[in-house]
């Protein structure tokens, strides 16, 4: 990512220094400049002494690393040649708790520390990337100027980037958008094997439907829609669907090479928002990395739950098609209502004052998550004075997700009955329902809680409150 950008900087006329551990890197990265015709506008330096020097006033930085200690190594050996009004760039997925924690301590050396999550993969780090640059407003408006010419355009030619707001926001909304897109990408996931196991079409067969998604209606200009047809076709040189020889294990939450998808669940947890369209995606790709654990207990059970066809489908698949494309739609759509509740609660908490329009500007291309017919939904919404940030109660959002629940309804039930594996889905269709219920099964639950913890109730006769312990008990069975 850090080349890709480096590269991006320097064929917007920007004259780069590069500095990095290896010399390897360097030496590739400057002979990938000079086949581009950037050589003379690149140029590498030993030290971070050395680097310092190279740059005018005020340095700005860019750096793009693994998340963790790495960072603080980085800003540690900076700091000695560092002065007021300097600028660093943190183009990692960091946590955007390291982060403030790196801004609050170069305060008192008047040096800027912008939290930017950048978006895209390594290919938009090269050709555009979104970028979601958050920190002081002082040093934002310095660098706003270079990163909007760099950044990804959206098919008006405005540039997906701006100003999300103060403090770690930065990394924060970025660490929800990959949240966001774990959701998306397991209802894609879900319905590719819908498609092929069920409903037995090839990958060029799904790469056509997902085209057709991909070009008008509620999924139309969504990325992961667009590269899925992609994926569907392509071959390697033996003529193979690559897919084909894909194994089913995601193991970046594992590994720790990833942990935007882990942050995103703790925070909805730690914020008490309710967001199973992406907890249960990341549930299954933690169940996924575990891949010999799951061939024991296969063979525990003496054998799997296979997925079987669906066999009805003869005759309705254009029908059945249809339905599931929507269903896709209402998890794609959910998955987004249930990120921006996260985003809304640790703004209220960390008084970030957060530019929900500008984020939805950031996702208009160049991310992964650019679904052309949800932001063009969203920029409506947040473009009016004093939005209701919980979309669950705008008009808008409540018909697009009625108009889909029957569609997924249908795909989660066919789905079931199967054996088709439909975590997303299913968790977004029961989302909708338990939102939207006013005799949950919790009131079982609650009374158990009294029962045998003394946990206290409301009672229904009451006004409907805020989540506070109840002023009631009964003594079910005595001491």
């Amino acid at each position: 990512m850090g080349g890709g950008m480096a590269l991006l900087f320097a064929e917007h006329g920007i004259t780069v220094s590069l500095n990095d551990p290896s010399e390897e890197n360097m030496n590739q990265l400057l002979a990938t400049a000079k086949k581009d015709g950037l050589q003379d506008r690149m140029q590498k330096q030993s030290s971070y002494e050395d680097l310092c020097k190279s740059l005018g006033s005020p340095k700005v930085f860019v750096f793009s690393l693994p998340h963790g200690t790495v960072g603080d190594s980085v800003v540690d050996g900076l700091h000695t040649y560092l002065a007021e009004g300097d600028i660093i760039i943190d183009a990692s997925n960091e946590n955007w708790q390291s982060t403030q924690r790196r801004q609050g301590k170069l305060i008192p050396q008047g040096v800027y520390y912008i939290g930017m999550g950048v978006s895209g993969g390594y290919q938009a780090a090269r050709r555009g990337p979104s970028m979601c640059p958050g920190g002081e407003e002082k040093a934002l408006d310095i660098v706003m100027p270079l990163l909007r010419k760099v950044a990804a355009k959206d098919s008006q030619g405005n540039s997906c980037v701006g100003k999300v707001g103060t403090g770690g926001s930065g990394h924060y909304v970025k660490m929800i958008h990959n949240g966001i897109e774990h959701g998306m990408m397991s209802a894609l996931a879900e319905a590719w094997q819908i498609m092929n196991l069920g409903l037995r079409m090839t990958y060029d067969e799904i790469a056509n439907e997902f085209d057709r998604w991909n070009e008008k209606g509620e999924l139309r200009g969504t990325f992961l829609v667009d590269i899925g047809a992609d994926i569907c076709r392509q071959k390697d040189e033996q003529g193979r669907h690559v897919l084909s020889i894909v194994e089913d294990k995601v193991v970046q939450d594992v590994d720790g090479t990833e942990g935007t998808g882990i942050w995103s669940q703790l925070e909805a947890v730690r914020l008490h928002v309710p967001a199973p369209s992406l907890t249960t995606a990341h549930f299954i790709r933690l169940a996924s990395a575990f891949r010999a654990e799951r061939k024991q207990v296969k063979k525990a059970f003496g054998g799997q739950f296979a997925v079987q066809q669906w066999s009805e489908a003869e005759g309705k698949k254009k029908d059945i098609l249809e339905s599931l494309r929507k269903a896709v739609y209402a998890a794609c759509l959910a998955s987004f209502v249930e990120g921006i509740n996260i985003i809304d609660q640790a703004d209220q908490e960390n008084c970030w004052n957060i530019d929900y329009s500008a984020v939805v500007q950031i996702w208009r291309n160049g991310c992964i998550i650019k679904a052309n017919y949800i932001t063009d939904i969203l920029a409506d919404i947040f473009g009016k004075p004093h939005a209701d940030l919980d979309l669950l109660h705008n008009e808008r959002i409540v018909q697009e997700l009625k108009n889909a629940f029957p569609a997924l309804k249908e795909v989660v039930s066919k789905g079931v009955e199967h054996n088709t594996i439909v975590p997303s889905l299913s968790a977004t269709l029961e989302f909708l329902k338990y939102s939207t219920s006013t005799i949950l099964p919790t009131q079982f639950y609650e009374a158990q809680m009294d029962y045998f913890g003394k946990h206290m109730f409301d009672l229904k006769s009451e006004p409907a409150g805020k989540p506070v312990t109840g002023k009631h008990h009964f003594e079910w069975k005595l001491a």
